[in-house]
């Protein structure tokens, strides 16, 4: 809640808390986190991990949320997603994918906070995602993921680019120029980092600058 806070004062456009183990333990998520959150700060947020029922979106909503992330669920289900859009709105239905390389111009979705492969291709599954009514897509390449030696250009171009819906790309920064290059030759609508905010390597303000000085557009 802490870093939350820092973070609206620091003008990020939106947060995003995912409880990357909540599936896999097989625990909802942490609804005191959204409470919490919504009273910190007062920029969008989403919420994700363990939310398995349109009830357990409106538990997040109703806490405070502005959006519910679902991934493992949703592949499971996919009928999640057509109800939560249709109760809730599109724009309330991120689908969370984590995706891994699996051959040439191929990449495989994973569940379980990317530790189950499914056997998934991407392109077909976030296609199949947003036609059911997801509202975004937030992509994390789980080959980038961690490594901060950028964000994966190709795969977050062909998500980008098999979908008319904003894609949120996640997973790999470590320089300033990898925010430009997936925002540019990657497509994507919106980049998502993490430890490098956390740990103080970049400030979102200095991320912010850095973009408007290489002619992209954003909120400072």
């Amino acid at each position: 809640m802490e870093l939350a806070a820092r973070y609206d004062k620091e003008r990020a456009d939106e947060l995003v808390f995912l409880d990357i183990t909540a599936s896999s333990d097989q625990r909802d998520t942490i609804v005191q986190v959204a409470q919490d959150c919504a009273s910190q700060v007062f920029i969008p947020f989403t919420v994700g991990g363990g939310i398995r029922t349109v009830e357990d979106m409106w538990r997040m909503l109703k806490a405070g949320a502005d959006k519910t992330s679902v991934n493992t669920a949703a592949i499971k289900n996919p009928r999640l997603i057509e109800e939560g859009a249709a109760k809730f709105g599109s724009q309330c239905i991120v689908l969370a994918v984590d995706a891994r390389r699996s051959g040439e111009h191929k990449w495989e979705v994973y569940i379980n906070g990317g530790r189950t492969p499914t056997g998934l291709d991407c392109l077909d599954w976030v296609r199949k995602a947003v036609a059911l009514g997801a509202g975004e897509i937030l992509l994390t390449s789980m080959d980038a993921d961690g490594t901060k030696a950028g964000y994966d250009i190709e795969l977050t171009r062909a998500v980008s680019e098999a979908v008319n819906v904003p894609v949120i790309a996640s997973g790999g920064a470590g320089e300033l120029s990898h925010f430009y290059d997936v925002l540019t030759e990657g497509k994507a609508d919106a980049v998502l980092a993490a430890s490098v905010f956390h740990y103080g390597q970049f400030t979102i303000r200095q991320v912010k600058e850095y973009l408007k000085s290489r002619g992209v557009e954003v909120r400072l």
